[in-house]
């Protein structure tokens, strides 16, 4: 398997775990005022500018933020929509790049000003493991109020996405 095969399906996992956590949220804010709903809208905003400020590093382009914990997080509605975007933008990025492009070096800024230099593959590395550590922060925080959260495995994906997966090899 190549790295751009496996960072297809690595994307569109993260896509498909992002989907079941803003429905989840959104379950869960249509009847919460619950302080930790508002933690949960922050922890996925962060993950979310850090996703948009790779992005701009990936494109070797300047990003419009100053912060990754901004003090105010946008509407739920407005940021579930964004997170979609973006997820599908990574997927039609990685879907272009060539084995050159993902291994070149990008050196870039740090968002707290120091220089920073990646390939694209460990940039798209971060994403995805960045992704899940908050995505389990916010599953922990859905749990406390509700005793459960969307599901958010790898497997889980790959098994709902290719159920043959599941059958025996003969």
């Amino acid at each position: 398997m190549s790295a751009q095969t496996l960072l297809l399906s690595l994307f569109r996992y993260k896509a498909w775990a992002d989907e079941g956590l803003t429905a989840g949220l959104t379950a869960l804010g249509e009847r919460s005022a619950h302080a930790e709903f508002r933690t949960a809208i922050r922890i996925l905003n962060h993950a979310h500018i850090v996703d948009r400020i790779f992005a701009a590093n990936l494109q070797l382009t300047p990003h419009a933020y100053a912060a990754t914990d901004p003090d105010e997080a946008p509407k739920p509605d407005s940021l579930f929509k964004a997170v979609k975007k973006t997820d599908q933008w990574y997927i039609g990025y990685i879907a272009r790049l060539d084995e050159a492009e993902l291994a070149a070096m990008i050196e870039f800024p740090f968002s707290d000003g120091m220089p920073g230099r990646m390939s694209r593959e460990e940039m798209l590395g971060h994403i995805i493991a960045h992704g899940g550590y908050h995505r389990g922060e916010i599953g922990r925080i859905m749990t406390q109020l509700t005793r459960s959260s969307p599901r958010d495995t790898f497997t889980g994906y790959l098994h709902e996405t290719e159920p043959a997966r599941r059958e025996r090899m003969r």
